[in-house]
């Protein structure tokens, strides 16, 4: 459900930001080093931090705004 918007995030931002994707099914203590819970869990780094997570799905319109606000920050 999620997928698509991050995507196209993702490929308008392609420059700016890398999207890195992890089925936690496949990598679990990937996941579980950071901590996911539930499904979809968004975590966004900057030089190696985490810096935000988003758990939960999110509008489409307020994810570009999250997007653009850490950009600012």
């Amino acid at each position: 459900m999620l997928g698509p918007h991050v995507d196209a995030i993702a490929n308008e931002l392609e420059d700016e930001l890398t999207v890195v994707k992890v089925d936690v099914d496949d990598q679990p203590d990937l996941a579980a080093r950071f901590g996911v819970l539930s499904v979809p869990t968004l975590i966004f780094f900057r030089d190696g931090r985490a810096i935000d997570r988003i758990v939960g799905a999110l509008a489409p319109a307020a994810l570009r705004a999250r997007v653009e606000e850490l950009q600012r920050s």
